[in-house]
């Protein structure tokens, strides 16, 4: 058997093995767990969005939070009934997605022709503006105090409790153990299709503007086009997350979509890996559960302060914050392509090993033919 099907059987055989580990959990975790890994998921289909954006087509956005607003409120009033329009939530999933990507489609013009920091401060308009609006329009977003987000349901089965009864190998499923499915088919949906994107032709044309807008428009790539495609796409990519994150919170309130938030996407991308779709679902794991993990475990921790108490020691979430800012000012320092360049070099480290220990072999002799051309050849 040559190289290349052994390496595509075994990466088939870790695929297949990743994907019966992370079906695993509803089984054996408590709701604390499952929680984590909802809001883990949710924000890796977001930080893929913003790691296509940025890493690989170079445009540097600091609105995500406001497209993540979009499709949480989008598919929170779609499918409220007052306010909002009573839609049927898979549909208001479907439809909020939409509207996070026309919302992206309108601001596209921008991106299609302004790039680097004077990109970042015009999302960065988008931010503020978008919280003026979540606070201001109470009608539709209930204003400081938010919205209650309805249930997802498919037909007559819902992703919460208040469904029928469910019971799978004698574990009940609850909400977390519902929605944790579907977060992971679409997690998975998100993975392929960034990956085929990177592979295609769009996503060559993505990194040759990245690398250089010259030498990408002297090949024919239509600058503009492609710039406005790619935040178009990162902002279907947030919308999803935006909806997937209002069904985990069960309840949306406008703070929550801030600059922090657009900051801490940012620090995913970063310490995963630009340009990565591995690099940047591990950069959301960390800063989604860095915080969450902290708050868990914070009378344990030193110089950590427990929720709700008085004292000169810090809160779980800034100190997780001075945690991942390190991080990245870390990953900067020493491994500017991030966790996913890390451990790439440490794959083809260790494969070498093995070469270089290997006896080498002795040439194979030569034939008779072979001999008396090279006798012939001999000056």
């Amino acid at each position: 058997m040559s190289d290349f099907p052994r390496r595509s059987v075994r990466r088939t055989f870790a695929i297949l093995l990743v994907a019966l580990a992370l079906c695993a959990p509803p089984f054996y975790l408590d709701a604390f767990w499952l929680r984590v890994g909802l809001f883990a998921m949710a924000a890796a289909i977001g930080a893929v969005g913003l790691g296509l954006l940025t890493g690989t087509a170079g445009q540097l956005s600091l609105g995500h939070s406001f497209f993540l607003a979009i499709g949480a409120y989008g598919y929170t009033w779609l499918a409220g009934e007052e306010p909002g329009a009573g839609l049927p939530t898979a549909l208001a999933l479907v439809a909020a997605v939409l509207l996070a990507g026309l919302a992206g489609g309108v601001f596209s013009p921008v991106a299609g022709r302004v790039r680097g920091v004077y990109l970042g401060v015009a999302t960065l308009a988008l931010v503020f503006l978008g919280h003026h609006i979540l606070v201001s329009a109470e009608q539709v977003t209930g204003g400081f105090n938010g919205l209650s987000v309805p249930p997802l349901s498919a037909g007559s089965f819902t992703f919460d409790a208040s469904g029928p009864e469910l019971v799978v190998l004698g574990v009940p499923f609850g909400a977390e153990e519902r929605l944790w499915y579907l977060s992971l088919a679409l997690f998975a949906f998100t993975w392929f299709t960034a990956r085929g994107l990177l592979r295609s032709r769009a996503g060559r044309a993505l990194r040759a503007l990245r690398d250089s807008e010259t030498a990408a428009a002297v090949m024919g790539v239509p600058v503009a086009r492609y710039r406005a495609g790619a935040f178009v796409m990162s902002s279907m990519y947030a919308g999803l997350a935006g909806a997937l994150l209002a069904l985990a919170f069960r309840r949306v309130v406008p703070d929550y979509f801030g600059l922090a938030l657009s900051v801490d996407y940012l620090a995913m991308i970063v310490i995963g890996g630009l340009g990565s779709v591995a690099g940047a679902a591990a950069g959301a794991v960390f800063v989604t559960a860095l915080p969450l993990l902290m708050t868990r475990y914070a009378d344990r921790l030193p110089l950590i302060a427990t929720p709700g108490s008085a004292g000169n020691a810090i809160g779980p979430t800034e100190a997780s914050r001075y945690l991942y800012g390190a991080a990245v000012v870390l990953v900067l320092l020493f491994a500017p392509d991030g966790l996913s360049g890390l451990l790439r070099r440490l794959r083809t480290r260790i494969r070498r090993r093995p070469a270089e220990g290997s006896t080498p072999r002795a040439p194979a002799p030569m034939s008779t033919a072979s001999a008396v051309r090279t006798k012939e050849h001999t000056p």
